[in-house]
């Protein structure tokens, strides 16, 4: 009897285990440096590399790092966790070109991670289409979309434990068009794709792994780069690039429950909105604001901070709720799944500046550092 009762403790032990689960996936591009405001090949390059951070603990730890192709470009959306946390997806939308050492050239590389490996490993890579950038998997763990931006088309992937088959592309029709990030609704019976080169956000049907055009595009603003969904497939926010000349740019919200959806808010948030990820409760938005910290230095437009606001989303509305300086030509931002604690990727620094949330106020937390430019980074989703 006693056994049964401690096989059934260590039993739910594990559950437990399994339910808090917390990671944090940063991608850290080594051949990207910035050089008086120009992303330059360093001389001796480090290997791109992906950190994996326990959110659990406090403070947060880097638990491995594994040698493979990250990249720079695109939205910081360039990894995806599995929602067991069985494996990762990182794309690689560029690559040293063999030809010159100090150049970068597209590249169409999706990675495969066995996180349950010890240590964590690439188990599998496949080809997508030029500059592989944001990747998606679907809340059912079948299904993972990849946006190419150099081709103008989103790679169709299933799954099956955490073994991906290619099974197509959907053409969106405009070569140009540069699809940027990829987000799944949690019913998994759409998407939408960013295009930042025809300023729209398509909307994609799903019916298993068959993904096709609904027919709706809907205009955020200009250049709508990265992208994300609530968790309650209520909204989607989209940050707006812009022109990149000094000028604010803006973040919208999407109303998914309208039909079909459309824009309903949008608000400016500074110069150039790289990226912005809405936190596990489904309440607020962190935006990501380069605020020309990696522009050169005697540019009229250069600060030598980037900026964090944190908007609560509210009857369909942007509510600013809190804001905090932040590092040089920072990417992409983890909440973990208290909604407490934000991780943001900087660039110049190679590090991710952490910072505690309770609604109201940011403050500053420590900092991890990483080997190279942290630029593509993902949290388990709920």
């Amino acid at each position: 009897m006693k056994r049964l009762i401690f096989a059934s403790l260590l039993l739910a032990g594990t559950s437990l285990q399994t339910a808090h689960a917390d990671l944090l996936i940063s991608a850290n591009d080594g051949k990207a440096e910035l050089v008086n405001g120009v992303n330059t090949v360093p001389a001796n390059p480090v290997p791109d590399n992906i950190s994996i951070v326990d959110l659990s603990t406090s403070p947060p730890k880097v638990k491995a790092e594994i040698q493979m192709p990250t990249s720079l470009v695109g939205p910081p959306s360039s990894v995806a966790i599995s929602r067991d946390e069985s494996y990762a997806l990182v794309t690689a939308a560029t690559k040293i070109d063999p030809a010159d050492k100090k150049k970068i050239v597209p590249h169409n590389l999706l990675s495969v991670v066995d996180l349950k490996a010890s240590p964590p490993k690439v188990i599998a890579t496949h080809e997508t289409g030029a500059g592989a950038s944001g990747v998606a998997i679907n809340r059912a763990g079948t299904l993972a979309l990849v946006a190419n931006r150099q081709e103008g088309t989103v790679s169709v992937f299933s799954i099956a434990g955490n073994v991906l088959t290619a099974a197509g592309k959907v053409d969106l029709g405009a070569p140009k068009s540069e699809p940027s990030a990829v987000a799944i609704t949690p019913d998994g019976k759409r998407a939408l794709v960013t295009r930042t080169g025809d300023n729209k956000v398509t909307v994609l049907n799903i019916d298993g792994t068959k993904v096709t055009l609904s027919g709706r595009d809907v205009y955020a603003g200009h250049k709508p780069y990265p992208a994300g969904i609530s968790p309650d497939g209520k909204f989607a926010v989209v940050a707006n690039v812009g022109m990149g000349g000094g000028d604010n740019d803006t973040i919208s919200l999407i109303d998914l429950t309208a039909n079909p959806p459309r824009t309903v808010d949008t608000v400016s948030v500074g110069p150039t909105p790289e990226s912005m990820t809405i936190s596990p409760n489904g309440k607020y938005v962190a935006v990501t604001i380069i605020n020309g910290t990696s522009r050169p230095s005697d540019s009229p437009f250069f600060n030598p901070r980037g900026k964090m606001p944190v908007f609560e989303v509210k009857n369909m509305k942007f509510v600013r709720v809190a804001e905090a300086p932040i590092g040089r030509w920072c990417q992409g931002a983890g909440w973990n799944k208290s909604s407490s604690l934000i991780l943001m990727q900087c660039m110049v620094e190679q590090e991710l500046q952490m910072f505690k949330f309770d609604g109201k106020t940011l403050t500053p937390a420590g900092a991890i550092k990483v080997k190279g430019g942290p630029a593509g980074i993902a949290t388990t989703p709920g």
